[in-house]
């Protein structure tokens, strides 16, 4: 299979693209699926598909009750704008509130080595029922964008031999079990800059870069301690892994932000070493080349 032969300047290419949006400032990342709904309609961003959480639920409970609102769908001003709906004029939106996370400089009786540190800040949002918007009334009943099927790239996961489990809530590499679960392709709404289908196929390529790393494979061992900075290396690998798989198999033609945005979490982790980044694009090639391998040997692509 021509696409997925070794090719560094493929591999360098992808990290480039990948830095210059970490270095313009990648966006938080947001999980690009959703579970079923409960028998309890939790408030759900219109856009995103995502549930609201914490106070935010209970917030939008009361003020949707207050105005008699069926919907639990809400959205921003703008959001709503981006699905073709447009807030009626004098409508009032309800707030809502986020955490940022700010770095905090260090101060001048502070040792000018020291590390900055985080923090997060609570800022306040606005956001519109569907009932107060026009243009977008019937949202609800319109069929979401689906998974498309890609042929390369699911010849390519079979061939490869992973366990693959769907229907699970997280998407994740059980390295005790060898097994790699998944949400449903269902579930897979994407995000503001990913479509579902390249969404789904760059979480599955995330999850066997993981899975390339176990002992009996490439034995990549970066620690088991949750958090630690052995931990968000092996993060940083299985991302860039899914940026060069997603690159190799034309399920994307660029790197997503997404991917910055999910790299810049694990990146302030490690305090921004400027050379992290490509020790895990190192390890990622060597990854995905692995994968490639066990592809054409299993498959005969």
């Amino acid at each position: 299979m021509s696409s997925v032969s070794s090719k560094p300047t493929v591999y360098d290419a992808v990290t480039a693209k990948i830095i210059t949006a970490l270095e313009a400032g990648a966006s938080e990342y947001r999980t690009p699926w959703h579970a079923p709904r409960s028998s309890l309609t939790l408030p759900t961003n219109a856009f995103t598909l995502s549930e609201y959480r914490g106070i935010n639920v209970l917030g939008l409970w009361i003020e949707g009750m207050q105005r008699s609102y069926s919907s639990a769908l809400w959205a921003s001003y703008k959001q709503w704008q981006s699905l073709g709906a447009q807030v009626r004029k004098g409508e009032k939106g309800a707030m809502i509130v986020f955490y940022k996370r700010m770095e905090e400089k260090a101060s001048e009786a502070d040792d000018h080595d020291s590390e900055p540190k985080l923090r997060y800040v609570a800022r306040a949002s606005h956001v519109f029922n569907l009932a107060q918007v026009d243009g977008c009334q019937a949202i609800e009943n319109q069929p979401r964008p689906e998974v498309e099927c890609c042929r390369e790239a699911e010849a390519f996961v079979d061939s490869v031999g992973a366990e693959i489990r769907h229907g699970f809530s997280m998407a994740c590499y059980r390295r005790v079990s060898d097994v790699i679960e998944m949400p449903e392709r269902a579930w897979f709404a994407g995000t503001e800059t990913s479509s579902p289908t390249e969404s789904y196929y760059a979480t599955v390529l995330h999850e066997l870069t993981h899975w390339s790393g176990a002992p009996h494979r490439l034995n990549r061992e970066f620690g088991k301690r949750f958090g630690d900075q052995a931990y968000a290396m092996e993060e940083l690998v299985a991302e860039l892994g899914a940026a060069f798989g997603c690159a190799a198999l034309g399920i994307a033609n660029d790197p997503r932000p997404d991917h910055a945005g999910y790299l810049a979490h694990w990146l302030a982790i490690l305090k921004a070493d400027n050379r992290a980044i490509f020790t895990a694009a190192s390890k990622a090639q060597e990854a995905f080349e692995h994968l490639a391998y066990l592809a054409t040997k299993n498959g005969n692509l």
